[in-house]
């Protein structure tokens, strides 16, 4: 079989780690599910998200039941693993791991998917960030975390997949003020609304901007739009405009050997 077709970053390129931005193709799953499917939290069938999730694990080179991903919460928390699930996923945004033979995964559908390595120490992270999450610091925890486990700030590598784009992203003015609060230096993330009651948020600045301001040293980004892409991104908003009553995940994942 193909394995499904993911995107990759050159930041993150080394020869410890695997990993890959994953769209909705190549999988077995129907309907608006089509075809890549990789969230258990879905209302997909599980079998068809266990194949789709096999399918991206063993293009990261390891196996299925060594693949994680978190029951998300839009939160700031951090779990750090060194083995696969006893039970259920744990509820918490990030994960972190030195423990080789594990592939950390976030399931996205227009929130940010950030992957994150230091190849010299060894460690490895992902993390969910919708703008809850991404305001509540998620992403500085991450590093946090990895740095417990080893890891230098100025030697961790970030990279950001696809996600909604300012372009696409109109909120409330309350979501400003919401920012605003926390940090006065966030109003550059906003741009003007097609009304005066809303603006464009870029997210995908604001989470470049907190792990600069964490000491990452070197940050990426794939500059892609879910929303823009529907076809071949799952995206929450797109099923929303298209009166659909569910959606697939899309997996962004990182590997240690």
């Amino acid at each position: 079989m193909t394995p499904p077709p993911f995107l990759t970053s050159p930041l993150l390129a080394a020869p410890n780690i695997s990993h890959g931005f994953f769209s909705r193709t190549g999988g077995v799953s129907a309907g608006v599910y089509a075809s890549l499917n990789a969230g258990p939290g879905s209302e997909d069938n599980s079998d068809h998200v266990k194949e789709n999730r096999r399918q991206c694990a063993a293009a990261l080179g390891c196996d299925a039941g060594r693949l994680l991903t978190n029951y998300q919460i839009h939160s700031s928390e951090v779990v750090i693993v060194d083995a696969p699930w006893r039970d259920a996923p744990e509820k918490a945004d990030a994960l972190a791991t030195k423990t080789r033979g594990l592939a950390l995964g976030v399931l996205a559908a227009d929130c940010m998917a950030w992957l994150f390595s230091d190849p010299e120490a060894g460690v490895i992270g992902a993390a969910h960030a919708g703008w809850r999450g991404a305001l509540a610091g998620v992403l500085e925890n991450t590093v946090a975390a990895m740095e417990g486990l080893g890891a230098e700030r100025e030697n961790i590598r970030a990279a950001l997949g696809p996600c909604l784009r300012q372009p696409n992203f109109e909120v409330g003015l309350d979501l400003v003020e919401a920012f605003t609060n926390k940090y006065k230096a966030s109003a550059r993330f906003f741009a003007p609304g097609d009304s005066p009651e809303k603006r464009q948020l870029d997210l995908a600045g604001f989470g470049a901007w907190r792990l600069s301001e964490s000491g990452v040293g070197k940050i990426g980004d794939l500059e892609v739009c879910t929303l823009a892409a529907p076809e071949k991104y799952f995206s929450y908003r797109a099923s929303r405009r298209r009166e659909e009553t569910d959606y697939g995940r899309n997996l962004s994942a990182i590997a240690i050997k």
